[in-house]
């Protein structure tokens, strides 16, 4: 591990200023990705400034919306009552993540942005573009299992991680940020990007800037939901496929539905085109179907993930199926 400095930032806005005075400085939350990049020195920053003490609050709402502090631990986000009562698919997405004593450690802004567990971008011999731009991807042509079947590119095949994003992806959630530039917000969609040939930049913010909440805005129809993971083994696993859902039905019609699916892409992917497929029409198995199939028709597998596309449309019609209160 290179040397670095270390700071403690008491506000968000300390917090930005710390990191506005170094070279390249990186926020430390809990620090359960950041360390161990740091370690292999994939990561190598000159300063660290510890966010950890920055709100941890989970605020409920009574229009039915929740503020949750960037600060706040994965555990104490799944355990809240408003979260599970109003939004069970995101405590069930957390539960489906690492282990507890992880969970314990992890904050919300750091899950948000922790990196890709492809193994090619671990291993320092072998070529990584998102590591080091330029070099190559031996993902491609190498053990690709659980790599992208979505959203992909020549530079780089590599998934996004996190299980609570794909959650909060179906969610519509907002993530508020502060920076140098001051406060803005961000659609949580819109906040992983996809890799192009600049696989090395994997999120909207700007330099500096600072998650410092995580908002989920009202769903009327969010106790609804559910959040199914497809692993290798039943513990500390990432997702093969996921899939986070929120079903509304008008008898048997879908009158609102929302999907995303974890474990495809570079970024948590919202199924808006299986959405729209859904929403007014029939709640049938073979409407799921259709929507599925709908979502995944640009779907591409590499040597050894093309099971996936299989998996992930009978994930999504499965997670549906259950909703609607069907065996799965």
């Amino acid at each position: 591990m290179n040397p670095f400095a270390y700071h403690r930032a008491d506000s968000a806005r300390a917090a930005v200023d710390l990191a506005a005075q170094a070279a390249t400085a990186r926020f430390l939350g809990g620090g359960t990705n950041l360390v161990d990049l740091m370690r292999e020195t994939i990561e190598r920053p000159d300063t660290l400034v510890d966010v950890s003490g920055l709100s941890k609050s989970i605020e409920a709402r009574e229009d039915g919306s929740v503020l949750i502090g960037a600060a706040a631990s994965n555990s104490a986000v799944a355990a809240h009552p408003a979260i599970r009562q109003r939004f069970p698919v995101l405590a069930r997405a957390i539960l489906a993540g690492a282990s507890g004593q992880i969970r314990n450690m992890a904050t919300v802004g750091g899950n948000l942005l922790q990196r890709t567990r492809c193994a090619y971008f671990y291993d320092q011999a072998s070529r990584c573009n998102k590591r080091e731009p330029g070099t190559g991807c031996d993902a491609r042509e190498g053990f690709n299992r659980i790599h992208a079947i979505l959203g992909a590119s020549a530079s780089c095949v590599a998934t996004h991680p996190s299980d609570m994003c794909v959650a909060l992806a179906a969610l519509g959630a907002t993530v508020h940020v502060q920076g140098p530039a001051g406060a803005r917000t961000v659609a949580l969609v819109d906040l992983h990007r996809l890799p192009g040939d600049a696989p090395q930049v994997e999120h909207q913010l700007a330099p500096g800037e600072l998650i410092v909440a995580v908002e989920l805005p009202a769903l009327s129809f969010g106790a609804c939901s559910t959040y199914r993971k497809v692993r290798d083994r039943s513990s500390y696993a990432f997702a093969l496929v996921s899939v986070a859902a929120a079903l509304d039905l008008e008898g048997d019609a879908v009158r609102e539905v929302r999907i995303a699916i974890g474990g495809v892409a570079a970024k948590p992917w919202r199924a808006f085109r299986a959405e729209e497929a859904l929403r007014g029409g029939p709640a049938t198995e073979a409407a799921f179907q259709a929507a599925a199939q709908a979502e995944l028709a640009e779907a591409a597998g590499l040597r050894d993930n093309t099971f996936k596309i299989e998996l992930a449309r009978r994930t999504i019609v499965a997670v549906l199926g259950q909703l609607k209160g069907e065996a799965a």
